[in-house]
């Protein structure tokens, strides 16, 4: 099978992205484009990210993810620290996350480092899930091979009659990780294929650089 796509083609025309208008904190850019992606464009999950690592066969893997909070410090997203992901961010938690946005032309890309985040607060956003996601943490051993989906349902359904009436403990490996970035680049699309791109790197000293990048 061949399917030549050479012709697919779009001028991308609803935005710049200025070294003039830029805020010195990239996390300041990161929240104005997400609450106006958020606000004006009907992108679906705005949240959904890529989450790249280096599994443990060397190869690069990358997968969507919901971002579930971002900070001044770093962005935040939760999994089975046994699953896939979860054992290659251990082994490796060098990672990168990135965000597309087709409708506002809009790509974010950020490099960092990831660790898991306190058990408190891990607990506490566990609590605040509906009960069949708390069960479903339960349930899957995540990245494990399973029979087939028969095997998942007769498992939640025993769990259900097991924890009715009683609260639901977050399982302990299941968790939290955030990733303090290190380099977050904003891509900007424009007409003629000359996008907007700026980048900011972290200083040793904590501030940031702030360059344009060619497209």
């Amino acid at each position: 099978m061949e399917k030549d796509l050479s012709n697919y083609r779009k001028s991308y025309e609803k935005g710049e992205l200025l070294l003039d208008n830029v805020p010195e904190n990239p996390i300041e850019l990161f929240r104005d484009w997400f609450l106006e992606v958020d606000t004006h464009f009907n992108v679906g999950e705005t949240n959904a990210m890529t989450l790249s690592t280096i599994g443990l066969d060397g190869f690069p893997k990358s997968r969507v993810v919901l971002l579930k909070k971002y900070t001044y410090e770093g962005f935040i997203f939760y999994t089975n620290y046994e699953s896939e992901k979860g054992k290659a961010i251990h082994a490796n938690p060098n990672i990168c996350l990135s965000f597309f946005w087709p409708a506002a032309e809009r790509q974010i890309i950020i490099k960092g480092k990831a660790e898991k985040i306190s058990e408190n607060l891990s607990d506490g956003y566990f609590e605040s899930r509906p009960r069949g996601s708390q069960l479903g943490a339960i349930v899957s051993n995540q990245s494990e091979i399973v029979r087939d989906r028969a095997e998942l349902e007769d498992t939640l359904k025993n769990l259900e009659e097991e924890f009715e009436g009683k609260p639901i403990e977050r399982p302990k490996y299941w968790g939290g990780f955030i990733v303090k970035p290190v380099e977050i680049e904003f891509w900007q699309g424009r007409p003629n294929r000359l996008h907007d791109r700026i980048r900011y790197k972290l200083l040793k000293d904590y501030n940031w650089q702030i360059d344009r990048l060619a497209p």
